[in-house]
């Protein structure tokens, strides 16, 4: 998980705990996505191949693109998981640069008063 900045503003606090929240679900959902797998395996192996007809054959189809669709969900949480960690490395980069320049800028003022 991510952790936040000793200097982080409040905006970059909250960016990091969405992120923290995100990679929750992303987990929630990849294991999710597994276990899926793992109970269609099971009823794919222990049903009789008669009975994996009609409705029962319906009901494991459904359950794999399920599967399939939370991997894929999965995926793309984790993609807008690094898109959320670079906006936040920028913004820290660029809060860093503002501090610097305000800095710079007191600087300035401090020596033209003198």
């Amino acid at each position: 998980m991510s952790q936040t900045p000793s200097s982080a503003t409040p905006a970059a606090t909250s960016l990091v705990r969405a992120l923290d929240q995100n990679e929750a679900v992303k987990e929630t959902v990849a294991q999710s996505a597994n276990e899926l797998f793992v109970v269609n395996a099971v009823l794919k192996q222990e049903l009789p191949g008669e009975l994996q007809s009609g409705e029962v054959a319906q009901a494991l189809r459904k359950t794999e693109e399920l599967e399939t669709r939370i991997h894929d969900s999965a995926e793309d949480l984790a993609q807008v998981n690094q898109v959320l960690a670079q906006e936040i490395d920028e913004r820290a980069d660029l809060e860093r640069e503002l501090v610097r320049t305000k800095a710079e800028l007191a600087q300035a003022k401090s020596e033209t008063a003198d």
